[in-house]
């Protein structure tokens, strides 16, 4: 059976989720990480899409994206298929990296945009590696640490984020704390990522 022809419309909001293939590690280590965000930044400014949320994990990847004029796909398929082959190289392997194509979940803004934002940047709480919304604060591979200020990713746009929760500056971070604070124990949900 064909696959089904994914809904690609310019600026559309997508929860994108990436998966090893095998549940098998696709970043050994922060120069994988690091690696793997610089070609997004570079690929989603020159796209002209917008990044809510992102999240690295050692064997997936979240990233809730708004597709620029190019749709997704074309971002998606250059970002997966140069990283397969920088990690090929880097690790002396040869293969598939990703479990099929990545999945993309087509998802109404106004209802669950600041959902799959807290979702997605309390994964790591989920995962056990860290274990308290202090230390996520220090997490360096989610985009929760952009939203709060404690790191900048220019191709990353916090400030519409944050305007859901207050017009003022100084307290729109405040308040999306109060809002991750509230679901911290949350475990998955099936909703969010099309169970």
């Amino acid at each position: 059976m064909p696959r089904q022809a994914r809904l690609d419309i310019p600026g559309a909001l997508h929860h994108i989720m990436v998966r090893g293939i095998n549940k098998a590690d696709i970043f050994d280590d922060d120069q994988d990480k690091t690696q793997f965000l610089e070609r997004l930044g570079d690929l989603v400014t020159k796209g002209q899409c917008r990044i809510y949320a992102w999240g690295l994990m050692s064997n997936h990847v979240h990233i809730l994206f708004k597709s620029g004029k190019y749709g997704i796909s074309a971002v998606m398929q250059k970002l997966l298929t140069w990283y397969a082959q920088y990690y090929n190289r880097r690790h002396k392997r040869t293969g598939h990296l990703f479990e099929n194509r990545y999945k993309s979940i087509l998802c109404d803004e106004d209802n669950y945009l600041l959902a799959l934002v807290r979702y997605i940047h309390l994964n790591p709480i989920r995962a056990g590696i860290v274990k308290t919304m202090e230390e996520l604060d220090y997490y360096p591979w989610s985009g929760y640490r952009s939203i709060i200020g404690k790191a900048k990713y220019p191709w990353m746009d916090t400030e519409y984020v944050l305007i859901q929760f207050s017009d003022t500056r100084g307290k729109s971070p405040r308040e999306y704390r109060k809002f991750m604070r509230e679901r911290v124990g949350q475990g998955q949900l099936k909703e969010l990522t099309g169970g």
